[in-house]
């Protein structure tokens, strides 16, 4: 059902934790199956510094949570914030059609992490 990269994701997550000294949390969660993720971001210069997450689900929303905390490190916010759910599932080398939502997790939980970081630390700047 899994290729080879997911279950390698899967039975070897990496950045896996809550980072203590975290700039940023993003949250989110699917009724459709229970999975709910957070990531958390530690933010310097406007480059995601440093990333890792807690994710309660499937073995696809656990490798699509580790995938992505590699694709992010060391890129800017702006950069992030462009990578999608189909990113996610193709850097992994897809995913079972029933599993997509898995990636969506991990992409909503960024955005949702970049949302709060910029709450946080960009309020007040114009643009």
């Amino acid at each position: 059902m899994y290729n080879e990269k997911v279950v390698d994701h899967f039975n070897n997550p990496r950045n896996v934790g809550e980072l203590a000294d975290a700039d940023a949390v993003g949250e989110t969660g699917s009724f459709k199956c229970g999975d709910t993720m957070t990531l958390y971001l530690k933010v310097k210069d406007g480059i995601i510094e440093d990333v890792s997450f807690q994710t309660y689900g499937c073995g696809a929303a656990i490798a699509s949570s580790s995938m992505l905390t590699e694709m992010v490190k060391g890129k800017t916010l702006e950069q992030a914030l462009k990578i999608s759910n189909q990113d996610v599932a193709d850097e992994l080398g897809g995913l079972p059609p029933l599993k997509l939502h898995c990636s969506n997790l991990a992409a909503d939980a960024l955005h949702n992490a970049i949302a709060d970081y910029r709450s946080k630390y960009e309020a007040g700047k114009t643009g």
